[in-house]
């Protein structure tokens, strides 16, 4: 288990969680660098590239992209210092056609030279935002990530990707809700204001209580759900795709050094 670590005022950089993953912590980044965007990491083969740079461009709520690197190149410097996509991210998932996912702790052995990568917003970069706002997160509370479900909503296909939407659902009190929108709202790179609010049956979620991903979590009185576009959108589609991939397992993300606020 990785300790907080401290830049000499007691909090985590991205810069030191990333270390953290690349000494061999494999913990989920929930709550972890706050006030640091958090990015969900894919690595596509080249020739689908610019296919997976469409698809998000037409679907940017779930899928905004903060970087597109090189070929081969395990690099993001505009993402911050001394990156190495093959040994900074906690955990990886190592998709291949006709097989199980695989779990892998790095890439180093697994690194291709057509693998170009792509950052896209998460959430949990809202947090540190919402938190100085006096708004309270049950999940992170609980120390579970929140709930994720694909729907019945199409995104808008490109190529050989389509796929449904997926979102996140979080329980907020009522009397805060007015407050996340407007906060979220200028916070494009972590999907920016919620898709929906209340009913999850509208988006097809028929069972609230057993998640795509995640963990479940029942509403209290006074709360309802607000849902946002997730960056596993990307990885549906992906998947249906049937092309070879790799991508940071679900929770583990990349910590980048972008502070977090509006683009």
């Amino acid at each position: 288990m990785c300790s907080l670590v401290s830049d000499g005022v007691g909090y985590e950089t991205g810069a030191m969680l990333r270390a953290a993953a690349r000494a061999g912590w494999g913990g989920q980044t929930l709550g972890r660098a706050r006030g640091y965007v958090q990015a969900n990491l894919f690595l596509v083969p080249e020739e689908v590239a610019d296919e997976f740079a469409a698809f998000c461009a037409a679907n940017s709520q779930a899928c905004p992209v903060l970087a597109r690197g090189r070929a081969g190149d395990p690099t993001l410097p505009s993402l911050g210092s001394g990156i190495d996509l093959r040994t900074d991210v906690p955990a990886y998932l190592l998709h291949m056609p006709g097989a199980p996912a695989l779990h892998l702790p790095d890439l180093k052995q697994d690194w291709r030279p057509d693998m170009v990568p792509f950052a896209l917003g998460c959430w949990f970069g809202a947090e540190a935002v919402l938190l100085r706002a006096g708004i309270r997160l049950r999940h992170t509370g609980l120390g579970v990530p929140s709930p994720l479900f694909r729907t019945s909503v199409d995104t808008v296909p490109v190529g050989r990707l389509a796929g449904p939407l997926v979102v996140s659902m979080r329980p907020f009190r009522i009397e805060d809700i007015p407050t996340v929108i407007a906060i979220t709202s200028r916070l494009p790179r972590c999907h920016g204001a919620p898709v929906h609010r209340g009913d999850p049956a509208a988006l097809g979620i028929v069972a609230p209580g057993d998640p795509d991903w995640g963990e479940a979590m029942a509403i209290e009185p006074g709360e309802d759900w607000l849902y946002w576009g997730c960056g596993l959108t990307a990885l549906t589609a992906l998947e249906a795709s049937g092309l070879p991939f790799a991508c940071h397992a679900p929770g583990a993300m990349l910590v980048t050094d972008l502070p977090e606020g509006p683009a």
